[in-house]
């Protein structure tokens, strides 16, 4: 059995933001199940936003496939446009990224291609990225799968949106814990 120091194996406020990659208007009616996908995603964001984790997106030629979905707008600080289907070669992206935030985890679509090539982009610009299982999407579970397959493949990590809210909450003592527990029921 491996030992790890839960400290740094444990998700913090303190360390972490939420992106939300191209979760827009045009893409999302060809993904599957899309509206419980865009409710989880909502929930989470919101749990970040409550808890002080810095929420972003990326909205890939927004001019060609709209906007972020008007349901996780509210949610979002801050929105980057991009071309590149890895949000890391825009080079505004990783230019502003909020400071000590090492550890992002990845929400969005299409799991096997934005969400992934993003990810492996954040890992060899020295980030931690963070698979949310349950918050990505592709228009084929095949796909969605061998997105999953290939990041466990680079050792990256994976976590549900329950896993991330409750490991940031830390205690049911937390101020916030009452607020959040009603995202989540």
């Amino acid at each position: 059995m491996k030992y790890v120091d839960v400290n740094q194996a444990l998700l913090t406020t303190g360390a972490s933001a939420l992106l939300i990659v191209d979760m827009q208007e045009k893409l999302l009616p060809a993904i599957q199940d899309t509206d419980a996908l865009r409710g989880r995603v909502a929930r989470l964001a919101q749990a970040a936003r409550r808890l002080s984790v810095p929420v972003w997106a990326t909205e890939h030629w927004p001019e060609k496939i709209g906007a972020t979905h008007p349901d996780l707008a509210p949610h979002i600080e801050r929105t980057v446009s991009k071309t590149h289907f890895n949000a890391c070669r825009e080079a505004v992206f990783l230019e502003s990224w909020p400071a000590g935030r090492s550890r992002v985890l990845l929400t969005g679509t299409e799991a096997h291609i934005c969400v992934l090539q993003t990810g492996l982009g954040l890992a060899q610009a020295g980030y931690e990225p963070v698979l949310v299982t349950d918050c990505i999407g592709s228009r084929r579970a095949s796909d969605w799968a061998a997105a999953c397959e290939r990041w466990r493949r680079y050792g990256l990590e994976t976590v549900t949106s329950e896993m991330a809210i409750y490991e940031w909450l830390e205690t049911p003592a937390h101020p916030a814990f009452r607020d959040v527990l009603a995202l989540v029921k």
